[in-house]
């Protein structure tokens, strides 16, 4: 079995497994990729490099999903 790490995840502190990258810890949590924003460590990641980041013990990750949507139209009386 692969060691623990501790990282945080959108504020909180979570324990998770050594080896895991970014595309892991989205596909553990339910996340589909093409809805988020990923920032690790302040950094704002590429879709593309999700597979080959792997996380660090102290990494701090914020996940950023987007809504779709647009202003209401307003009612004319």
């Amino acid at each position: 079995m692969q060691d623990a790490i501790r990282i945080h995840v959108n504020g909180q502190e979570r324990t998770w497994r050594s080896g895991a990258t970014v595309a892991d810890l989205l596909q553990d949590l339910d996340i589909r990729t093409e809805r988020v924003a990923v920032e690790l460590n302040l950094e704002i990641l590429d879709r593309a490099v999700f597979g080959q980041r792997q996380l660090q013990s102290g990494d701090r990750v914020e996940i950023l999903g987007f809504i779709g949507g647009g202003a209401a139209a307003k009612a004319k009386d």
